[in-house]
């Protein structure tokens, strides 16, 4: 591993050293599980977006399509 030098706010800092996983784990590891998440959530959202942005967040097939149920000869029930 890298280190790295990051500046918190001395009230962050203390609020984080005081959680139980902290003290039990170290602060680098859950630091590294943090940005693992916020990296995770970035990844999800960015494919949720580019989604969106292909198929309009709405009807996937659009008008193109609209009517087709009509077309077929669908068995009684």
């Amino acid at each position: 591993m890298k280190p790295v030098q990051v500046m918190i706010h001395p009230d962050l800092l203390a609020d984080l050293d005081a959680t139980e996983e902290v003290r039990r784990e170290g602060r680098s590891a859950v630091l590294r599980r943090a940005v693992t998440e916020y990296l995770e959530r970035r990844r999800r959202d960015g494919i949720r977006e580019r989604y969106l942005r292909a198929y309009g967040g709405g009807d996937v097939l659009g008008k193109e399509f609209e009517g087709w149920e009509k077309q077929g000869s669908w068995p009684e029930e």
